[in-house]
């Protein structure tokens, strides 16, 4: 399974990217617009999920949409979730400790490239393979 060492690694091997700490929280952001960050449970969301309420470290990811969002549930409710806070908002908790590296990888690519600017995320989709 997943770590933050992995976010980190994976995060940063995308061009543009950077690491910004905040009140002791990682997000990693690509020309100034965050596409994936730590995102610990608060107290709001821990009384709105009751005793649904995951343990473990959580990652937080944009989405290109709702409908990713949902997909992303719907496939795999063991990693995935949302929170109320994230009502109407394109992005998606997962469980760090359940999913695997390489799906990790996906969903943090995903992310940047719904984030990148056009240019940067048209060159790097020409030199993937």
């Amino acid at each position: 399974m997943a770590d933050w060492d992995d976010v980190r690694r994976l995060a940063l091997a995308l061009p543009g990217t950077s690491e910004v700490v905040s009140r002791g929280t990682a997000s990693w952001r690509v020309k100034d617009r965050g596409f994936v960050w730590e995102r610990p449970l608060r107290k709001t969301d821990l009384e709105a999920l009751g005793d649904k309420a995951p343990q473990g470290p959580i990652v937080a990811a944009r989405v290109a949409d709702l409908g990713v969002r949902q997909a992303l549930i719907a496939g795999d409710p063991a990693v995935y979730f949302t929170i109320p806070h994230f009502d109407g908002f394109p992005a998606v908790l997962a469980l760090l400790d359940r999913i695997d590296v390489t799906e990790l990888g996906e969903l943090i690519v995903e992310a940047w490239l719904d984030r990148a600017p056009k240019r940067l995320a048209a060159e790097y989709r020409d030199q993937s393979p």
